[in-house]
């Protein structure tokens, strides 16, 4: 999602889209997963719906990857977790790392869920 200014914490993202305050970009981006389990992958991932989700299916860590093809600004980035709807597969920290390229990626954000 890009957004001209600061978006606040807990925000409900289709409101905001609904507002013109936010534009959603991630169909502009090839996304790809460390590893998923058959049927929670990149499509459960982005869907919209709250019951479907990503699950991972290897050694950690765990990547969601977003590749857009060309430069593109990103300003606001929003995730839905619900610990207490399943903590074991819950993150516990999420990292924001950005680049040119997969080699070049610098962590510019850390978040911390529990």
């Amino acid at each position: 999602m890009t957004t001209p200014n600061k978006t606040p914490p807990g925000a409900d993202p289709k409101q905001l889209e609904r507002t013109g305050t936010v534009r959603e970009i991630g169909s502009q981006a090839v996304w790809s997963l460390s590893s998923c389990k058959p049927g929670f992958g990149v499509d459960q991932l982005r869907d919209d719906n709250l019951e479907t989700y990503w699950q991972s299916d290897g050694s950690q860590p765990h990547l969601v990857n977003i590749q857009f093809r060309r430069k593109t600004t990103v300003k606001t980035l929003c995730i839905y977790a619900d610990y207490k709807s399943d903590e074991s597969y819950t993150p516990s920290k999420i990292s924001v790392r950005v680049g040119n390229n997969f080699h070049n990626l610098q962590e510019i954000r850390v978040s911390y869920l529990r």
